[in-house]
């Protein structure tokens, strides 16, 4: 399963016919990432990317940002640690709800408060996180074995790693560089279904 990750930054062509692109493929979700706008930005694009994954019956995953998500009633959000923590009351209007995990510690956590999937990373080196040390694939097991929900991998992650990435227990993965980058769309989706 891919969830495809957006980041206007990195995309070169028409962003909302990208997204189009990608909605037509059928990911498992595209989640509206673009930690860089207002939130009065980010609604007003989250209307139109929502407008797309719901002509072609794809999940739309909003970013942090769970007033928008409330409002728009879109019932997938996806939270840091924190936040899942600080809006552990709200979580009861949404279906999905997933946890940023950077540490097995925080499996149990994320569980408890009502996570209902988990994303783990970063797994690879990435140029998202220069610098900073890749988890790797034996933190990818650890979280799998401890966790009761399915766990998405990401970071740094390419089709050719996952053969690996499965093996290690994740029941999907996430993907934005390529996602945002990629020259075939529906290609690329095929790939990492």
């Amino acid at each position: 399963m891919l969830i495809c990750i957006t980041n206007k930054k990195l995309c070169k062509d028409d962003f909302l016919n990208r997204i189009n692109l990608l909605a037509k493929g059928n990911p498992y979700g595209i989640m509206l990432r673009e930690k860089d706008l207002t939130l009065f930005e980010y609604e007003a694009l989250a209307i139109k990317v929502k407008e797309i994954c719901d002509i072609n019956k794809v999940s739309l995953i909003i970013n942090q940002n769970i007033d928008v998500a409330l409002k728009l009633n879109i019932p997938n959000i996806q939270l840091s640690m924190s936040n899942l923590r600080l809006y552990k009351d709200k979580l009861s209007k949404f279906t999905n709800i997933g946890a940023s995990i950077h540490s097995v510690e925080e499996v149990t956590e994320a569980q408890e408060l009502g996570a209902t999937y988990l994303i783990a990373g970063h797994i690879f080196l990435t140029d998202c996180k220069k610098g900073v040390p890749e988890k790797g694939l034996s933190f990818l097991e650890e979280v799998c074995n401890e966790a009761n929900i399915p766990v998405f991998a990401i970071g740094g992650i390419t089709d050719d790693k996952l053969g690996t990435v499965k093996n290690a227990g994740a029941t999907g993965v996430c993907v934005m560089s390529e996602s945002m980058t990629c020259t075939d769309p529906n290609n690329f989706i095929k790939r990492f279904s």
